[in-house]
């Protein structure tokens, strides 16, 4: 079953970092812009960054634009999300989809939870 497998969540103190995984499991991702997305308590799934398939520059929320840096390595079929600066408006379950759009993202996972007390 073609999906992405999302991992590296915990729990973090304000102005910590951390770094997420997304690897792709029975398909290759390098034919599709990856979009990172996330889902706080009680409110609708937002997209944080998307990575294209190309050349073209990654684009980022402003709410972590400057903090937050995703990247890919096709040769492991995986994509990162390096998040730095974190606050607790970060917190929230964190997941990769296929397209930048969380709304339409194909093989989305299970998520992985980020938590950043305030």
């Amino acid at each position: 079953q073609e999906q992405f497998v999302e991992s590296g969540g915990g729990s973090v103190q304000p102005g910590g970092s951390l770094r997420l995984s997304c690897v792709a499991s029975g398909f290759d991702s390098r034919w599709y812009s990856v979009g990172w997305f996330r889902q706080a308590p009680g409110k609708e799934l937002e997209a944080v960054a998307c990575v294209s398939d190309g050349d073209d520059e990654p684009d980022y929320a402003l709410s972590v634009k400057g903090r937050f840096f995703v990247s890919r390595d096709n040769s492991k079929n995986t994509i990162y999300l390096q998040m730095n600066s974190l606050k607790s408006d970060d917190t929230g379950r964190y997941y990769c989809g296929a397209g930048c759009s969380p709304v339409v993202a194909l093989y989305r996972g299970q998520g992985t939870q980020v938590t950043v007390p305030s």
